[in-house]
């Protein structure tokens, strides 16, 4: 068994010639703080729960995730298989090095800020919660899967799907969410929706909902990851004048502002039918559920390191 204050640390690469550098510099960074650490690194995103696993089997109490939100949210549901007691004694941290970081932008972490970023990660662990979805899939089978920023359902979750593949060739973020966007003006707009949100039902169609545990990309900007509440953005399907307004309020942070989004706050949301809509879970398409499927959260139940 290694150290407690040993920390395993999960490289992702993004991908790029960049590679080898973005490491060296990392690594300089933890020589800069002292930090003593093993690492092991990803072949691919299909590796990082296995990893993860091998890393905890092996006694690592500090578990840092150097990529981006999948990473994040494969690491959290390879946590979550644990046993409390033993999940308690063990903290997960983030070096942003994804295409979609919006789980590290929460707490204020920056790409390519590492010597910020590992001295903040020194600092303080707080226990935060975690959105869950249950459901059927297409064997009959119940699951279920954690996520920390939200879930997507509908046209968002198709937007941010091709989003992952823009942000490859153009590396802005805000660029690669508008001509997503665009690229997706003429597809299907809106989906037949049956939702169940505290004592509402909604039953109409609709454009895109997002249920977040931290800020949704947007999309749920007040959501924070630790006061056992989701926020959800329901967002009716607007004229195309209005679809481009909402595309510049979000840019701009003001996405609540738009007429046809519906902010609510809940524990829990119940989708009874969602017609032939995507389900994207922490920026990746997940397949989607079969017949109605539930939300919910899971108040602190991982230690996460954060800044002061």
């Amino acid at each position: 068994m290694v150290d407690e204050n040993k920390w395993g640390i999960l490289y992702c690469p993004k991908g790029g010639w960049k590679n080898g550098k973005r490491w060296e510099k990392i690594e300089r960074a933890l020589k800069q703080y002292h930090v003593d650490y093993d690492f092991v690194q990803s072949e691919n995103t299909g590796s990082v729960e296995r990893l993860v696993r091998m890393l905890i089997n092996n006694g690592y109490k500090t578990i840092v995730i150097v990529g981006g939100d999948s990473a994040l949210n494969d690491a959290v549901n390879c946590l979550m298989q644990l046993d409390r007691q033993a999940r308690d004694e063990i903290s997960l941290g983030v070096i942003p090095n994804g295409v979609m970081n919006d789980f590290a932008h929460f707490w204020g972490f920056r790409e390519n800020e590492y010597e910020q970023t590992i001295g903040w990660l020194k600092r303080r662990v707080r226990k935060i919660d975690l959105g869950c979805i249950r459901y059927t899939n297409k064997n009959g089978e119940r699951c279920h899967r954690y996520f920390l920023n939200c879930i997507n359902i509908g046209l968002i979750a198709a937007i941010m799907n091709l989003r992952r593949k823009t942000r490859h060739l153009l590396g802005s973020r805000t660029l690669s969410f508008i001509s997503s966007f665009i690229l997706l003006i003429f597809q299907r707009m809106d989906y037949k929706m049956h939702l169940k949100i505290n004592s509402d039902e909604v039953k109409r169609k609709v454009m895109t909902v997002c249920i977040g545990n931290a800020n949704g990309y947007g999309q749920t900007p007040n959501a924070v990851p630790y006061n056992g509440l989701l926020d959800v953005s329901v967002v009716y399907h607007p004229e195309i004048t209005q679809l481009f307004e909402g595309i510049y309020l979000f840019v701009k942070g003001k996405f609540l502002n738009h007429r046809s989004v519906h902010p609510y706050r809940t524990r829990e949301v119940i989708v009874k039918e969602a017609s032939h809509a995507l389900v994207g879970i922490d920026g990746r398409l997940m397949k989607t559920p079969v017949g109605a499927y539930a939300i919910s959260v899971e108040q602190e139940v991982v230690n996460f390191l954060i800044p002061v």
